[in-house]
Order: C-alpha cells, then structure tokens, then sequence
C-alpha cells in the first residue's frame, strides 16, 4: 500500500540503522579498547567471572612479595645464624686450648675472650631476631601468599598461607645452653667442649628449620606465579576482545551503515511517487 502518513520502508530502515551504528559502535570500543567486555551490559556473568580472576591474581601478586620478603628475612637470619656458628668454633678452639695439659698460657685471659665471644653470640641472636626479646622471629611465622580460598560445594578449600615454625630457635646464650660455661682451668675448659658440642648441635637445627623454611617458600613462590598467569589466561580469554574477529566486524560494519544509508534514501522517495498518481 502506498501512504504518505506513513512510509513504514523508511521506519524500517531507520530501525535497522540504528542497530548497526549501535554494532559499529560496539566493535570500534572493542578495538580501540583491547576488551571485549567494556561495560557489564556487554556481558554480565562474563564479566563477574573475569573480576573474580583479576582480584585473585592480585591477592597472589602480593603474596608473591609477601613471600620474598619472608624468603629475605629468613636468609637474614640464615647468615647470622653462619656467623654463630663460627663464633661456637672459636669458643671450641679455646676450650680445647685450656683442656690441655700442657697449656702454660693464662687461663684468665682464654676465659675473658670466652666470655666475650657468648655475649656476641646473643648479641647477634638479638640482631637477626632469635635471642629471646618480645619483638623477635623466635615464633610460628605465617606468610600470606593466597590462592587458596577457593570453594567447593560451599566449603573452603585450599590454604593461603605458609607457616614457618621457629618458636623455639633462640641461639642466644640462654637458647645455647652457654650461660655460665668458663675455662678457668683444665676441668672446666673439658666441661666447656662437651657443653659447646651440644650447642653446634642446637644451632644446626636451627639452621635446619631456616634453611627448610626458604625452601619452602621458594616452593610456595612458584606455585603463585604459576596461577597468576593461568589467572590472567583465564581472565583474558573472557575479557579480551579477539582482534582478528573485530576488525572483521568492523568492516562488515561499514558496508552495512553504508548499504542502509543507501537504502534509506531510496525509502524516502517512495512516497514521492504518489505523486505520479495525481497527475
């Protein structure tokens, strides 16, 4: 039917107009952006999804620093417990020095050097935090690393934390057992080696639980890394616009805005041709 009132040709076409400059607006946002999910209208759950994967793979990058700085600190700790350890063979060497029977030396001064040589042990305990203050690392250290509060069937698996335990690792004085040890003669210098024997001892399971603990979260430290790029993966399979896809949609974009301009014109003439029955 041919109508001036209505040309329902050109509704049409302003109808459909309308829909692919909304679709060639939509794949220019995506193109110029790098996303395919530029607001939630353009994919609500997707969209939920991929901000769950990127706050994830925030908490891990985090832990990942968490993690070094515990790795940092107990290598601290590492070296200083070294340090003690070689400070324990020289109080070694003097006691064997005095336990002698042939030692014509002054046992005042090899004792005044031992005695010196335990204050700098639990000097040093004291600097790498496992002397015996209030503020030290002589406790359960817990690492924040994440990655483990994920659930299943509403229950939380997974840990996100690693747990150090060197509560009790004081290499102090006290923690060595060196409190009161001499070598003011040949009996007490004896004492003294069977006393400092069982503080190497003491210090190398020390040394034992520091060096397991950096492994540990050196292990700890690639298991993150590995889920904040399979987290980034995931997230960019949702979130990321596909490139080659949108450029095609682009140009598939164009001809139609073109094709319906084109159309549209022609529908605005039709009913100009009422015209010719008028005459």
């Amino acid at each position: 039917m041919l109508s001036i009132q209505t040309n329902i040709a050109s509704l049409y076409g302003q109808q459909n107009l309308s829909v692919n400059s909304n679709f060639q607006q939509t794949t220019i946002n995506r193109l110029t952006s790098g996303y395919r999910i530029n607001s939630a209208a353009d994919d609500p759950a997707g969209m939920a999804i991929a901000n769950a994967l990127r706050n994830q793979r925030t908490e891990l990058s985090q832990g990942i620093r968490n993690a070094n700085d515990g790795v940092s600190q107990l290598q601290i700790i590492d070296g200083g417990t070294q340090n003690i350890s070689q400070i324990l063979d020289r109080l070694k060497t003097l006691a064997v020095q005095g336990a002698s029977g042939t030692f014509t030396g002054d046992y005042a001064t090899l004792d005044n050097e031992f005695k010196n040589d335990v204050a700098e042990i639990t000097r040093q305990a004291a600097n790498i935090g496992l002397g015996g203050g209030s503020t030290d690392f002589k406790t359960n250290l817990s690492v924040y690393i994440g990655g483990g509060l994920g659930t299943s069937n509403g229950a939380q698996i997974g840990q996100a934390t690693e747990s150090i335990d060197l509560s009790a690792t004081a290499v102090d004085a006290t923690g060595l057992a060196l409190n009161g040890v001499t070598i003011g003669d040949a009996t007490a210098a004896q004492a003294a080696i069977a006393t400092i024997a069982a503080a190497i001892g003491t210090l190398g399971q020390v040394q034992g639980t520091v060096g397991a603990g950096i492994n540990q979260l050196n292990f700890a430290i690639g298991l993150a890394q590995s889920q904040v790029t399979n987290y980034a993966a995931d997230e960019s399979r949702i979130r990321d616009a596909d490139i080659a896809s949108e450029a095609a949609n682009l140009a598939k974009s164009q001809t139609l805005m073109q094709s319906t301009m084109a159309a549209l014109s022609q529908a605005n003439q039709i009913p100009q041709s009422v015209l010719k029955l008028l005459q």
